[in-house]
């Protein structure tokens, strides 16, 4: 998925918004003014997804290109780099497992 993608995808989640509030490098998208992803824009694109602890291990070892949130709790986030490696229907899907948990609805599946 590249940029403009994911921001599509985000910004159809009810009462979801965006903004730039940590400067011009970093697109924020919020649910209930609480952050659940996070797109670098300056360097390599990646994003920063909430996840369950235990899954966000589990995906790490996984797959390369999944690593401890950058600039968040290491416990409960995770950076994934958008470089091909991951299937888009796996970023989408983390994209809404990062959204049912700030928004407090947890994924099903």
């Amino acid at each position: 998925m590249n940029i403009e993608e994911i921001r599509e995808y985000c910004l159809k989640k009810d009462n979801s918004t965006e903004g730039m509030p940590f400067g011009d490098d970093t697109l924020v998208f919020k649910v209930s003014g609480k952050m659940f992803a996070l797109v670098n824009l300056d360097g390599p694109p990646s994003i920063n997804l909430k996840c369950d602890p235990e899954l966000a291990i589990s995906l790490r070892e996984h797959y390369p290109a999944v690593r401890p949130g950058y600039h968040m709790n290491k416990i409960h986030w995770n950076t994934v780099d958008l470089d091909g490696s991951v299937p888009d229907k796996l970023v989408r899907e983390w994209i809404d497992w990062s959204y049912g948990l700030v928004n407090g609805k947890r994924h099903k599946g």
